[in-house]
């Protein structure tokens, strides 16, 4: 799901090297964050992600709290 090549290169610009241990602990907190939102979209009866549905995904619902 994620390319390992392009988060390296993110921290190499910044002047950060990145352990194997690191990486892998990347890839699962992007997946665990990637599950949480299809589950949010499920628990907003979302059928299809949109940019316009997107806030729902990623936990933003103030604007229904009000």
């Amino acid at each position: 799901m994620i390319q390992v090549s392009k988060i390296k290169k993110i921290f190499n610009e910044n002047g950060v090297q990145i352990s194997a241990d690191s990486m892998n602990m990347i890839r699962l907190d992007f997946n665990r964050h990637i599950r949480k939102m299809a589950e949010r979209c499920k628990d907003g009866n979302v059928k299809r992600l949109t940019h316009r549905t997107y806030h729902i995904a990623i936990g933003n619902l103030e604007q229904y709290r009000q």
